[in-house]
């Protein structure tokens, strides 16, 4: 079994490897504080327009950061500030069926496919005015499966990767195939979402079931009711949960990834465990960088966004795109 690796430990290989002076890592507090992430519309296509907070001067260095389920573009409402107030532009769309410009037909389950999702991203990027050029992309829960699965397929248009509770897809099925693990169980809700009436059984009692994970999860109550303003009615649940119909019980085996990677997992995840965690690096062949956040669970960038952000930033500084 592999060691935890303690908080602020640096796993990049080489001195080479390791970050150096972020130009603007000593930002004064006023500077963040008077930073605010905007909210812009972002069109790809004619029936294709996300909804995105947005923060930084554009044209400076872009960080991506793509949310998951149950959650929405506000989990990064704080890393967003953070990353601009240390010189990056950084754009956070709600993503494919959260946005109400971008929600194609839910019961068509190859309008949720990963690839999907993947053209999504690349496509923002270059509405953003970045074209080819290398970004960094940060992924959390199901953003994490399509950051990763970009990682995989155009790793020459990453500066770096951050992803946050998802493992590598190989990690976690082979975690899956351990017949005295736990991982089959804390995926089991993923099943459930498959049910016809699960948007239903979600929103029922004014969203009980998400309210009480949430909480569970140690989620700010403002943060809860900025996430239930975008996934708290049925349409966009049907859409949000169209990701998992469209996957079905499938999980496609990726190559190694070549691209800078950090993983943040907490150690209170109901939804992944160490096994999937730890088993990560496994398939990384680059610099690689795991944090282990005790005591936070599936929803790091709600519950401690702080830390996230300085995670995040030391990462971006350490791979410059």
């Amino acid at each position: 079994m592999r060691g935890l690796t303690p908080l602020n430990a640096k796993l990049y290989g080489s001195e080479s490897d390791r970050p150096h002076q972020w130009p603007r890592q000593c930002v004064p507090a006023s500077e963040i504080t008077s930073m605010m992430s905007q909210l812009e519309k972002i069109a790809i296509a004619p029936h294709l327009v996300f909804d995105a907070l947005t923060c930084g001067e554009r044209g400076a260095p872009l960080v991506l950061l793509l949310h998951g389920f149950a959650g929405s573009m506000n989990c990064w409402r704080a890393q967003t500030t953070l990353l601009a107030a240390a010189g990056c532009r950084a754009v956070a769309p709600n993503q494919r069926g959260y946005s109400q410009g971008a929600r194609p037909d839910a019961g068509d389950s190859s309008n949720y496919q990963i690839e999907r999702m993947m053209d999504d991203a690349l496509a923002i990027v270059a509405a953003c005015g970045y074209g080819d050029a290398r970004f960094h992309l940060v992924g959390h829960d199901w953003g994490g499966s399509v950051a990763w699965a970009l990682a995989d397929r155009h790793p020459q248009r990453l500066a770096s990767l951050a992803v946050l509770s998802r493992p590598h897809p190989n990690a976690f099925n082979r975690a899956l195939q351990i017949s005295d693990g736990d991982q089959a169980r804390r995926s089991r809700h993923h099943a459930a979402f498959l049910e016809p009436d699960a948007a239903d059984m979600v929103l029922a009692d004014d969203a009980k079931w998400l309210r009480e994970r949430w909480a569970a999860a140690s989620v700010p109550p403002a943060a809860m009711q900025e996430h239930l303003s975008v996934i708290g009615n049925k349409e966009t649940m049907e859409a949000a949960l169209a990701w998992y119909r469209a996957r079905g019980a499938v999980r496609g085996p990726l190559g190694p990834i070549r691209v800078p990677t950090l993983y943040v997992w907490g150690d209170a995840d109901d939804t992944v465990g160490r096994d999937a965690a730890e088993g990560t690096e496994d398939f990384v062949a680059a610099p690689y960088r795991f944090e282990v956040l005790p005591g936070v669970g599936h929803f790091a960038a709600d519950q401690t966004p702080e830390r996230v952000g300085e995670l995040l930033l030391q990462h971006v500084a350490a791979f410059p795109a």
